[in-house]
């Protein structure tokens, strides 16, 4: 998937057709638009092109309320090129770039600088099985980046998952903790999450994806706060896993927050609880479509 960042210094693509927003989360709505999107491309040997805004255009035009995304640009990226996207445009936003009237945006964007043939948006758009879902349906299910947030932020793994069509992940570099969690008999792959991560602090039944291979586990989201922490880091148990994984790149899927994050009076009550939550962990995942 090619990335453009100059729209209008890059040479034309064959046929192209656009969808184009924030697509923040790429839920089962953008994901609807999105095939579509490739289906009609596909079907014109055309050029299937997302037009999408950097930084999102919130964090410009209220720069002191900015919002609390769901996905890091290069997971938004990657969830793109999965679904078939062939190339996307990173319109950066600006303060100027929002004072242009749809009809300069059009003018100057889709018709001069791209000659969109065909412009895809979120109206008659089908879904699901047996293509029975529709806009309609979207409204009705409230699927909207908004309302994927809001229970994210409420620790609602499950309906965030129902409306984003998959887990809710976040992706990092395993970083060299204090190795606290080896010394209990827990060791732990630990991550720096985003500043704007929408997850409560709180214990998460997790899977980790670890290249190929998806590893079940349990996750700490907060600050160690029974070690007078105070750095936010995510911190995940993989079950039955003792690969060395300092410098891995790891996606974790969040599947259901099992309590919030407390301090302990002593180590050993903070050992007894980790293994109930590791306990409770194995059952739920070990459950069909939990991963």
């Amino acid at each position: 998937m090619e990335i453009i960042r100059h729209i209008t210094h890059h040479a034309l693509f064959p046929h192209p057709l656009v969808s184009l927003g924030n697509f923040d989360g790429v839920h089962l709505g953008h994901q609807a638009i999105l095939r579509r999107l490739v289906q009609e491309a596909q079907a014109r040997q055309g050029t299937a092109l997302v037009l999408t805004f950097h930084p999102h255009p919130v964090a410009v035009l209220r720069p002191n309320y900015p919002p609390s995304l769901i996905l890091s640009l290069r997971e938004k990226l990657a969830e793109f090129a999965a679904l078939g996207v062939q190339g996307v445009i990173l319109q950066h936003f600006t303060p100027a770039f929002s004072r242009l009237t749809p009809e300069e945006f059009v003018q100057r964007y889709l018709i001069e600088a791209m000659r969109v043939e065909k412009v895809i948006i979120g109206h008659n758009v089908s879904f699901g099985h047996n293509r029975a879902g529709r806009a309609e349906t979207l409204v009705h299910l409230g699927v909207s980046s908004t309302a994927v947030r809001t229970l994210l932020s409420a620790g609602e793994m499950r309906e965030g998952a129902r409306l984003l069509g998959r887990l809710y992940t976040v992706s990092g570099r395993v970083e060299k903790g204090f190795q606290r969690g080896r010394g209990i008999g827990f060791p732990t792959a630990n991550l720096r999450p985003r500043a704007d991560l929408l997850l409560p602090n709180g214990v998460y039944a997790v899977v980790v994806d670890v290249g190929e291979q998806q590893v079940a586990g349990v996750a700490n989201v907060g600050v160690n706060p029974t070690f007078g922490g105070n750095k936010r880091t995510i911190e995940a148990h993989l079950f039955d896993f003792s690969a060395d994984l300092y410098g891995r790149r790891l996606r974790v899927g969040f599947v259901e927050r099992l309590r919030g994050e407390r301090k302990f009076p002593s180590v050993q009550e903070l050992i007894r609880q980790i293994q109930e939550d590791a306990n409770r962990a194995r059952v739920l995942l070990a459950q069909p479509a939990q991963q």
